[in-house]
């Protein structure tokens, strides 16, 4: 599928919208634009969010899998 976008002063490029549904893109998802030989490539982006634990809360998980362990029946050797 090829389209034709314009770039607005402020360097937006507006997708159309066949484009977009057929890639299944919607408002605030993310593309990577890269150079290639051919021109630009734009393709979409998965982002995972990432968390990160402070020491404490590594220790609350400690402590949950201990009080589980406790409750789950004893595997038989």
């Amino acid at each position: 599928m090829q389209a034709k976008a314009t770039i607005n002063d402020r360097g937006v490029i507006t997708i159309p919208a066949a484009m977009r549904q057929a890639l299944g893109l919607k408002p605030n998802d993310e593309v990577l634009i890269e150079e290639t030989e051919q021109g630009l490539l734009i393709r979409p982006v998965l982002s995972v969010p990432l968390e990160i634990y402070t020491e404490k809360r590594i220790a609350e998980f400690a402590s949950d899998d201990k009080a589980i362990g406790k409750l789950l029946p004893k595997k038989r050797s």
